[in-house]
């Protein structure tokens, strides 16, 4: 039973993966440590696709822009960041709002961190 469990997670996260970055960077990313770890890659998909972004209590595009807070956060996620705002614009995010949600980092991150993100991001707008 758990091996079924585990198949239909990976098979529900890749159809979300691919719904949010299929064509985009966060494939891109994807594709890119998949190809030195795969276990790596198919963990990425089973559990993080497959199970926490799967769960009801937060809507995807809310998500998304917690995501893209957290990875500002960080300060060094930049292809992440352009990940996840590009999968945030799927999901019905505006520009607008990816942009507030970089501002509201700067204090609490730093505004470099922020600056740098809303420059990985620019082309996107």
């Amino acid at each position: 039973l758990q091996w079924k469990i585990m198949i239909t997670k990976y098979k529900q996260g890749l159809a979300l993966l691919n719904k949010l970055h299929g064509g985009h960077t966060g494939e891109t990313i994807l594709n890119n440590f998949a190809s030195i770890c795969p276990k790596m890659a198919e963990m990425t998909i089973e559990m993080v696709f497959g199970d926490l972004l799967q769960r009801k209590e937060l809507d995807m595009k809310t998500r998304e822009l917690t995501i893209i807070a957290s990875l500002v956060t960080l300060g060094h996620s930049l292809k992440q960041v352009r990940s996840h705002a590009e999968a945030a614009i799927v999901v019905g995010a505006t520009k607008t709002e990816i942009a507030e949600v970089i501002l509201q980092t700067a204090y609490f991150a730093g505004f470099p961190a922020a600056a740098n993100a809303l420059i990985e991001i620019k082309d996107l707008f």
